[in-house]
């Protein structure tokens, strides 16, 4: 099985502040994760005025402003990312941040990043979609709110465009913050593999941990999972994101458990099989036993250690004779 890459979504938790951005880069980098992800976007060219909050955000958030004040108060300007792109390589962590609007994508280009990750909010969004598929580059796809013929037809409009299908991981996710578990439907992920043949993950909007290892031990290859330094912090997405040490937690998981996997071919381990010989039995003397007696079941048992003739040859023993004479316990040899 390939590693599951891991990545660290900071997403706007930064709130705005390039300080926290950087920080954020180097925590990523310290939990272990692979990749390190923002979002870039002009607020005013993706939400317009009249835009309502979502639920979450207007618990999080001051409800007297609109998305898009929102939205103003906690996005870098573009010009950031340049920026933030060079602290991460400093650092020796994959930089990503998913574009919102087309200024963006161009922005971004300019980075030439191995991958473009498309959220949620966009799988419906023709333009947006053709104009990244036209990139060629590796795209990681997020399939929140939508029904599998959606996915389907932002499948068919990437390829289509120029990117290669076996570059295209899609993303089982839901966007309710946090999602609660009733709703998290990881068989979802398996559907979406098996119809489209494609390479699957999952971004997790859950609170905890538990949902990303379960996902990773049905087969995401992608695990995607907010963060923030500190979930009291003012901003949207906070209170449903991972604390530092709950972000290496994480990461320190999902590697025990690929190391878990194996080869898939039932032996004994390596570290197991000095316990053959103590964990298993042989055939005993049930009772002291003379020379010339016939073996019987009233006269031999099973016994640890498992040092001396396998049980399964019973049927084989029993009949037989006596070659010498056998104290109690004693293993019986042939």
């Amino acid at each position: 099985m390939k590693r599951v890459f891991i990545i660290a979504e900071a997403g706007v938790n930064h709130n705005g502040n390039m300080e926290l951005a950087e920080k954020m880069i180097v925590i990523a980098k310290e939990t272990g994760a692979d990749m390190v992800k923002f979002q870039t976007a002009v607020p005013e060219l993706v939400i317009t005025k009249n835009a309502p909050k979502l639920a979450y955000q207007k618990e999080t958030t001051d409800r007297k402003e609109s998305q898009l004040e929102m939205a103003k108060k906690i996005h870098l300007p573009l010009g950031a990312f340049r920026e933030l792109k060079k602290y991460a390589d400093q650092r020796g962590i994959l930089f990503l941040s998913t574009p919102f609007d087309l200024k963006s994508i161009d922005t971004l280009e300019e980075l030439k990043p191995k991958y473009y990750k498309i959220p949620s909010g966009e799988i419906t969004n023709l333009p947006y979609l053709r104009k990244i598929g036209k990139l060629r580059r590796k795209v990681i796809i997020s399939t929140g709110m939508a029904k599998m013929k959606e996915i389907e037809e932002a499948l068919s409009v990437l390829i289509k465009a120029g990117t290669k299908k076996k570059n295209i991981t899609v993303l089982h996710c839901n966007t309710e913050y946090p999602t609660p578990i009733k709703d998290v439907n990881l068989r979802a992920m398996l559907s979406i593999r098996d119809k489209f043949k494609v390479n699957v993950g999952y971004s997790d909007h859950t609170r905890g941990i538990e949902i990303s290892i379960a996902a990773v031990a049905m087969g995401a290859s992608i695990i995607e999972k907010h963060f923030t330094l500190d979930k009291t912090m003012e901003g949207p997405d906070h209170k449903m994101s991972l604390e530092p040490q709950e972000l290496k937690t994480l990461v320190s998981s999902i590697r025990n458990v690929e190391r878990a996997f194996g080869n898939g071919i039932k032996r004994p381990s390596e570290s197991e099989v000095k316990n053959i010989s103590i964990v298993r039995k042989s055939i005993v003397a049930a009772r002291d036993i003379k020379k010339g007696e016939i073996f019987t079941e009233s006269n031999i048992t099973v016994k640890r250690p498992g040092t001396g003739l396998n049980p399964m040859l019973w049927d084989k023993v029993l009949g037989k004779t006596a070659k010498r004479n056998f104290g109690k316990d004693e293993i019986i040899k042939k």
